[in-house]
Order: structure tokens, then sequence, then C-alpha cells
């Protein structure tokens, strides 16, 4: 199961959109498992066992069983494994320290939605992570790191992103403005915070050794297992479609002229060395959607009215309109109790099938137009709806400005969260005991490894 970066997306995700291949790396000290072990990393306060660190090595091997040979090297992948649970680590560390907590009806939660998305049950969940060896206490522990991450990462991000007009229309309006969406896959070799010349020439050499080995054949996806600091490296890099507008501009100038399979010579940025490849890509196309003009009574239950009888005003409001034919704008201004459209008659003017929500939206699309539905129930109270009409509403422009904001937000979320871990590894305390543990190319030092 995989994590991509939507994770760490500015929208930012309750529970339930947890990702459906999350790639979870087992907590020994959830599964109950008390074996003879040895301390492999020192994380702060805390500490990584090398138990955990073999639960976790095996998690990915399984990942990848179907093509081990896309694997790096055991030592290789044990420091890539490791390098992640210790982010992780910090991440609940700090979290903890914040008082940011997830409850055990919001794993419950993230367990059902991987379950859905994995199209099983949550026993069949339960039971298809058992038969792989694995624990069930340890699959929901790490379930709840990374809710605590997400929450987080909300925190960091939501005091320091803003959006404003004036980008949104600059993006718009700049040359270098770019549409459509590009499938990117992407090898980072990171720059500790406030890094040496010593440390940039480490990371160059690497990023170098990686541009090398995939020019001598080794598949992209395997290079970014083996040379990539990134949080998707385990994933091979694979950053999914990502619109051409949330790029980086520099990324998105060299993206420009790539063809399907080509790959970048490493770019230096704030954060060290990045390396892209350019699977796929499409252009964009015109957002057309239906509409509909619909206007809407709307009857709450209130300490003057139980549900009942709010329930039977809907009925008697329906017959006075469909039987006795008596105005429906006016009974609207008399009797509805949606303040936004009561005074215009209950119109509601044009939208799209479900901003005005799902039930709604499923009534209007069974309806014809004139047809007034039977009152039905929301969560907001009984309704009286009817549909006025339909049209075809090209809605590229709105859509073309709302993907904007989200990409300026996208964009500006990654930065400050990733300036924020890398701040978090280079304050903490980590102590890497077991030398081949260690990066080859950065030195063990008192606090950062």
């Amino acid at each position: 199961m995989k994590q991509p970066f939507a994770l760490f997306l500015l929208a930012i995700a309750t529970a339930t959109a947890l990702p459906a291949h999350a790639q979870l790396l087992p907590q020994a000290a959830a599964s109950g498992k008390q074996p003879l072990d040895r301390i492999v990393a020192v994380v702060d306060e805390g500490v990584i066992l090398q138990s955990e660190l073999n639960e976790a090595v095996r998690s990915v091997q399984q990942q990848y069983a179907s093509n081990p040979g896309q694997l790096p090297p055991m030592d290789v992948l044990q420091r890539q494994v490791l390098d992640r649970l210790i982010l992780m680590r910090l991440q609940v560390q700090r979290a903890d320290d914040q008082g940011i907590r997830v409850s055990d009806a919001d794993v419950d939660k993230a367990v059902a939605a991987v379950a859905q998305q994995n199209r099983m049950s949550p026993e069949q969940l339960r039971a298809a992570v058992e038969q792989d060896g694995s624990s069930w206490a340890a699959f929901r522990h790490q379930l709840g790191d990374q809710l605590v991450a997400q929450r987080l990462h909300d925190s960091v991000v939501r005091d320091q992103v803003t959006i404003t007009d004036s980008e949104i229309n600059n993006m718009l309006a700049s040359p270098t403005y770019k549409a459509g969406e590009v499938h990117l896959a992407h090898i980072q070799v990171s720059l500790p915070a406030g890094a040496s010349a010593a440390d940039i020439k480490a990371a160059q050499d690497k990023a170098t050794q990686a541009i090398d080995a995939i020019k001598g054949g080794m598949d992209f996806h395997a290079a970014a297992i083996r040379y990539s600091d990134g949080q998707d490296a385990l994933d091979g890099g694979d950053l999914g479609w990502r619109r051409m507008d949330e790029i980086p501009p520099a990324f998105a100038d060299a993206v420009a002229g790539m063809k399907a399979g080509d790959v970048t010579p490493a770019m230096r940025g704030p954060t060290g060395f990045h390396i892209l490849k350019l699977i796929e890509q499409r252009a964009p196309s015109r957002q057309v959607v239906q509409e509909f003009h619909a206007r809407q009574i709307l009857i709450k239950p209130s300490e003057l009215l139980t549900p009942e009888q709010a329930h039977q005003k809907a009925e008697d409001l329906y017959n006075r309109i469909v039987t006795k034919h008596e105005d429906f704008a006016k009974l609207a201004k008399e009797n509805s109790k949606d303040d936004t459209t009561a005074n215009n008659g209950g119109d509601m003017g044009w939208f799209a099938q479900g901003d005005w929500g799902s039930i709604i939206g499923q009534q209007l699309g069974e309806m014809k137009d004139g047809q007034v539905a039977q009152p039905f129930q929301s969560e907001a109270g009984w309704h009286v709806l009817e549909r006025l009409g339909t049209r075809q509403s090209d809605r590229t422009d709105e859509m073309e400005r709302n993907q904007a904001r989200q990409a300026i937000g996208n964009r500006k979320a990654e930065q400050v969260y990733d300036d924020y871990l890398r701040e978090m590894r280079s304050a903490a305390y980590v102590n890497i005991l077991v030398p081949e543990l260690r990066d080859p190319n950065q030195p063990q030092a008192t606090k950062s490894s």
C-alpha cells in the first residue's frame, strides 16, 4: 500500500480520505511482540528497534513481491525504510507535543476507508493483513500515525498558506502559465537545513550517481527506490497525475519541452537536487457541465413544529401547488425557511447538480422540467422542489480559477511542510547506532544522520 503526497494536500483530508494503497510500516511495539531486540536508532526521546525495521522492510518487500528486481540492495533498502520510520516518529512526537490526538473512532473510519477502496469489508481487510503475517494492532497503529501526521500537516500549513485573487490572476495571465496534466516520477536528493559545502557536494554526487544509473539502463522507479530521499521513494518516486500549474515553475519549464519517457538532468532546488521523468501527458479539455434551474420551499422542524407537523405542512403545500395550482413563488415567500431563497420566491438560480447537496441533486436528476417533486427530507428539513429547466454550461474559466487556487495552495503547502520537516529533522536528536544503516553520503552527527 502506498501513501502519495495527497496526504499532504491543502484541501485536506479527513480520516476517510486515506489512500487505498497506503504503504504501512508496522510497529513491533504495537503488535504486542516482545523479542530480544537491539536499538538501531535513537530519535529524540524515543527509539526504533531492529524488529520494527525488519517488519517495515518485510512490508516493502511484500509490496514488490511481483517485481523484486526493482528493490535496491538490502543495505540501501534498510536505510530508506529507516529514514521513513525516523521521519514518521518525529512527526508523531511533534504532534504529541502539540496535543494532536486521534481517537479509536478516527482509526475505525480510516480502516473502513482503506477496506472500501480495496473493495473489502473491514473484516476481510483484517484477514488479509493477518494472512500476510502482519499484526492487525500494528496495522491500526500505523494508520493512526498517518492520521496524526496528516493533522500535524494541517496545523502547520493552515496559518501559513493564503491565496489571493491577485495571485490567481497573475498565474493565469503569466506567459509561462501552462495548461494540461502530466504524470511524473521524481528522484529527490535532499539537503539538510543550513547545508555546508560538503553536504552540497555529497548530494550532487549522489544525484550524479542516480543519473548515471538511469543512463546505464536502470529503471527510473528502481533508481528512485535506491537514490531518492523523497517521501515517495519507496513508491518508485511516482507523483501521479499533476496539473502543470501545480508544478514549481522551474520544473514546469523543463517538463514543457519533454516527451513521454524523457528524464531531466539533476536540477538544483531550494531543498536539494531533483530528477524528473515524464511518464505521460494529456491536454486540457473544456469543462461543460449540466446545470439546473429550480426553486424550493423548505419546511424546518422547530420548537413550535414537530417533524411530523413539518412533513404534513410540506405535503399540504405540495397539494396546493399541484392540485389547486396556487402560486409557488407566493407560497415560498410566505412559508419557506430557507433564508437564501425565500425572498426570491424560492428561486435557487442556475447550479450544477451537486451544488445544493446530493439529496437535492438526486431528486433533480429524476425529475422533468416543470415537475414538482413529492416532498422529500434532507438534514435541513422537508423540501418541495420544482425543476424549472436545464442547460449545458461551459465552466472552464471558473474551474480554471478554482484549479489555479488549488495549485497555488498545494505548491505553498508542499514547500511550507517540506521546510518544516527539514528543520524538524535538523533540530532533532537522531543517532543511528548501527554503522551499516548510516547513509555513507552523510556524516554521522550529534543531531541528524
